[in-house]
């Protein structure tokens, strides 16, 4: 593309900001507009005052349609409301094939487009376009029936069906294998290219029936490490902790959330609080986020302080510059965003190995990676941590190869134009 003709690109996203998916997706359409590329995002949801995203028709409607997808959901699971959004059936959304910005859009990047955003037919209906469609996958619901983790369920290598979270309507033929099947004619439409967030993903994918031998690369998801710094100019006062200690700091968006494993963090820290006195007298973990079961942290022998949500970027940024570790005891993450804002921050990462958080962690270099659920293994790596020196420069220079939103908006350009090149 010349100067005078900018490449045109359309994200697609729920939300601007409200989930992970939606931060990233955000910071990658302003990552390639300061590379020049004339990048907007439709969503569903609209929190920020950005002329360059747009909402979908009217909040009623957007709201009648997200409850039409959600009632297709507790449909298929059996009504267990519990789990209602461990799913998607994509069975509601709008056709924004004729939207202005699809319409002008050279490529067209999908990024988590469910609950009554886009449906399957929706899809078809931009894959009919004949543009090149890149789909980031910020999850496994590309590649799976109905489901956005499939939690140990290897069904989606052959197909779906019997669907375990499918509470009480699973079976060989069930809404998981329909929906596989929608989404296997989509996909051979043949305009689709997708983008895991991280080799483990993609690793999954190659797994896939959907997705096994489909065109696929991966790119990370953009980080701001320019603005991480790693010693803190000011300690933040308002947390109401001790900075004299050793800070494990451990956070999410929703703590309690069962893929989290906080049980996991909270049993390895007792241990160390049981084995390692030593160490726990020189630490303080602090959690931040939002929990609905403040037991789960009541049970901690540890030293630890609950510092609520931290809205303010600034704020955590000075939190992660304090911090000796940043923990995370998830059970799958597909690129712990935390970890790698810890560890520009300065902070060592400890984890769980089971998702993409070998893509940031070099083990007992630049971090801990301990076998998923042992929890002993994940205490060892936090004295580990603690009692090695790792400079906390080269922390943040690593995480800044991989991760700066310069970086990955160069390579998501460069993809771009060869799949233009090719149509």
């Amino acid at each position: 593309m010349s100067s005078q003709q900018p490449l045109k690109v359309v994200l697609i996203n729920h939300a601007d900001t409200i989930g992970g998916a939606s931060v990233v997706t955000t910071r990658l359409m302003r990552a390639l507009r300061e590379e020049g590329v004339d990048a907007h995002m439709i969503v569903y949801t609209k929190t920020l005052d950005d002329d360059h995203i747009v909402t979908l028709s009217t909040r009623f409607r957007r709201s009648m349609m997200f409850m039409a997808e959600a009632a297709s959901g507790a449909m298929a699971n059996g009504f267990d409301r519990k789990h209602l959004f461990e799913i998607s059936t994509a069975s509601y959304g709008y056709d924004i094939s004729r939207h202005p910005l699809i319409r002008e859009a050279d490529v067209i990047c999908l990024n988590w487009i469910n609950q009554g955003l886009l449906s399957i037919k929706n899809l078809r209906q931009l894959a009919s376009l004949g543009k090149p469609i890149v789909w980031t996958m910020h999850d496994m619901w590309p590649m799976t029936g109905v489901c956005h983790h499939a939690r140990g369920c290897n069904n989606f290598t052959h197909g779906c069906g019997n669907c375990p979270q499918l509470y009480g309507r699973k079976g060989p033929n069930d809404r998981s294998a329909v929906v596989n099947a929608r989404k296997k004619r989509l996909y051979d439409m043949g305009n689709f290219t997708f983008v895991p967030v991280s080799h483990w993903l993609a690793e999954q994918a190659g797994r896939s029936s959907l997705l096994a031998g489909r065109p696929m690369e991966v790119i990370p998801n953009a980080f701001p490490i320019d603005f991480y710094i790693t010693e803190p100019t000011h300690l933040v006062q308002s947390f109401n902790i001790d900075y004299s200690k050793n800070l494990i700091v451990m956070g999410a968006s929703r703590l309690d959330d069962p893929v989290k494993g906080l049980d996991h963090a909270v049993d390895a820290l007792n241990y160390l609080f049981d084995c390692r006195p030593d160490v726990a007298n020189n630490a303080l973990a602090v959690f931040y986020g939002s929990i609905r079961e403040q037991s789960k942290l009541s049970r901690l022998r540890f030293p630890y302080r609950f510092v609520d949500r931290v809205n303010d970027p600034k704020m955590l940024r000075q939190l992660f510059a304090s911090a000796k570790v940043v923990l995370s005891s998830s059970l799958v993450e597909t690129l712990p965003g935390t970890l790698i804002e810890g560890q520009a921050g300065g902070a060592i990462p400890v984890s769980f190995d089971n998702g993409g958080q070998y893509d940031i962690i070099d083990h007992k270099k630049s971090g801990y990676l301990a076998p998923v659920g042992d929890y002993k293994e994940l205490a060892r790596g936090i004295v580990w941590a603690l009692e090695t020196d790792v400079d906390r420069q080269y922390l943040h220079d690593e995480v800044d190869k991989k991760f700066n939103a310069s970086v990955v908006a160069h390579r998501y350009i460069d993809l771009f134009n060869r799949l233009l090149d090719k149509k």
